[in-house]
C-alpha cells in the first residue's frame, strides 16, 4: 500500500512541474517614433505557438515553464529574437527597426494558412504604407478605394467610395474611427472618402465572423487607427495636390511620455473658380459668390500614466460646404436669392488602457459621435 501511495504522489508530483505554465506579456512598437504597431506577430520557435498584438500593441502568450526563443516580426520592420528562462511572469517590450534597406530580390513558396490556425477570420490588415503606393484618383490617396480591390469587395457606381461587401449595401458596413463610428464616410456625395491617410496608422476590413465587441452588423466591419503621434522627435510633412493640400505635424509633449498628432487637408477649388465667376458675372451686371470645399481635421494626443496605463484623447472634423449668393440689378429693380448645405462628421473619444495582469488587458472609452445636415436659402 505505502508503495502504491509513493507511486500516486510521484506521478502527481511530476504532472504539476510539467504543467507549470508562465506568461510574458508587453507591448511591440516602433523604435524610431514608439508608434503601437497593430497585429504584429510574436511567436516562440521551441513551443511553436504564437499570438498577435491587439489594437493597442498590447500581446500576451501563456507557455510552460522552459526556455523560450520569442520572434516578433511585422511588415516593413526587422524581426527582433529574445531568449528566456521562463520560470515566472515576465513583462518584455519589443522595439522593432523599420526595415529601410533593399535586399536581393527573392521569389518563395510558403503554406497557406490554415482558416481554423488564424487569430480572426475573414479579416484583412491593409498597411497604410501599401495605400499610399496605390496608384489614386487625381493623387488624393483613398482608404475606401483602395479596400474596393479586396476580394469580396466590389465598388458601387464608378468613381465613388462605396464598398458592397459579399453582397450586402454600403449603410450596412460599421466603420469605426479610433472606436469610433463614422455615420457619413464621403465627401462630394461619395467621390472621395473621409479619411486622410497621413493621420492614419492602421486599416483592417473583417468580412465575417465579427467579434463580439463589434455587435450585430450584416455586411463588415471597417477599423480604422489614427497614429498616436512621434514620441521621440517633431516630425512633420505637406503636399499640395490637384484637389487637396494637407498638412500633418507630430511629436513629443514630453519625451517619450506624451505626445500628440496634427493633421489636416483641404479642397481648394472655390478658391479658383470665385474670382473667375465673379468677373463673368460682373460683366453681365451681376454679383455672384461661391462656396464649394471639403476639409478635414484630426487630432490626437497620448499619455503614458505609467507602464500599465495609458490614456488617449482622440479627434475628427469634416464638413462638405456648398454655397451660392446671386445679385441682380434690372430695371432698378434688386433681386437676390442664394442657398446652400453644408454637412460633415464630428466625432471624439476618450480611451483609458490599463494592463491589469499579464493575463488581462482592460481598455475604457468614452465616445460622441454626430453627424449634421444644415441646409439655407435666402431670397
Amino acid at each position: 500500500m505505502k508503495i502504491v501511495f509513493t507511486f500516486l504522489f510521484s506521478i502527481l508530483f511530476l504532472i504539476q512541474i510539467f504543467s507549470q505554465k508562465h506568461t510574458i506579456s508587453g507591448y511591440i512598437e516602433d523604435a524610431e517614433t514608439g508608434e503601437k504597431l497593430i497585429s504584429a506577430y510574436i511567436f516562440d520557435e521551441n513551443s511553436k505557438k504564437g499570438t498577435v498584438t491587439n489594437a493597442y500593441g498590447f500581446y500576451s502568450l501563456t507557455l510552460p515553464k522552459d526556455s523560450i526563443k520569442l520572434i516578433a516580426s511585422y511588415l516593413g520592420y526587422s524581426p527582433a529574437e529574445k531568449n528566456f528562462l521562463l520560470k515566472k511572469n515576465i513583462s518584455y517590450d519589443f522595439k522593432l527597426e523599420p526595415a529601410n534597406e533593399l535586399q536581393e530580390i527573392e521569389i518563395t513558396s510558403e503554406r497557406i494558412e490554415k482558416i481554423e490556425e488564424k487569430s480572426q477570420m475573414s479579416q484583412v490588415d491593409v498597411p497604410v504604407k501599401q495605400i499610399k503606393s496605390l496608384p489614386a484618383l487625381f493623387g488624393e490617396v483613398d482608404v475606401l478605394k483602395t479596400l474596393q480591390l479586396l476580394p469580396g469587395v466590389q465598388a458601387g457606381t464608378e468613381g465613388t467610395s462605396g464598398l458592397y461587401v459579399r453582397g450586402g449595401s454600403p449603410d450596412q458596413n460599421l466603420v469605426l474611427l479610433d472606436n469610433v463610428p463614422v455615420y457619413n464616410v464621403s465627401h462630394f456625395l461619395g467621390i472621395f472618402s473621409v479619411f486622410n491617410a497621413d493621420a492614419l496608422k492602421n486599416v483592417s476590413i473583417t468580412k465575417g465572423g465579427f467579434p463580439a465587441r463589434y455587435g450585430g452588423r450584416l455586411s463588415s466591419i471597417i477599423d480604422i487607427n489614427m497614429k498616436d503621434g512621434n514620441m521621440k522627435g517633431y516630425h512633420g510633412n505637406g503636399s499640395i495636390g490637384n484637389i487637396t493640400s494637407k498638412l500633418m505635424i507630430e511629436g513629443p509633449l514630453v519625451k517619450d511620455k506624451a505626445s500628440f498628432i496634427v493633421s489636416g487637408r483641404r479642397t481648394y477649388a472655390d478658391l479658383f473658380l470665385r474670382p473667375l465667376i465673379k468677373r463673368a458675372a460682373n460683366s453681365d451686371g451681376e454679383s455672384v459668390d461661391l462656396k464649394l470645399y471639403f476639409y478635414d481635421l484630426n487630432a490626437k494626443a497620448n499619455y503614458i500614466i505609467n507602464p500599465k496605463n495609458r490614456l488617449y484623447l482622440s479627434f475628427y472634423s469634416g464638413n462638405d460646404v456648398f454655397g451660392f449668393y446671386n445679385k441682380s440689378i434690372y430695371e432698378n429693380n434688386i433681386s437676390e436669392n442664394g442657398g446652400g448645405i453644408n454637412w460633415g462628421n464630428t466625432i471624439l473619444a476618450l480611451k483609458w488602457n490599463s494592463r491589469l495582469s499579464p493575463k488581462l488587458f482592460l481598455n475604457s472609452t468614452v465616445t460622441y459621435s454626430n453627424f449634421n445636415t444644415d441646409r439655407k436659402s435666402t431670397r
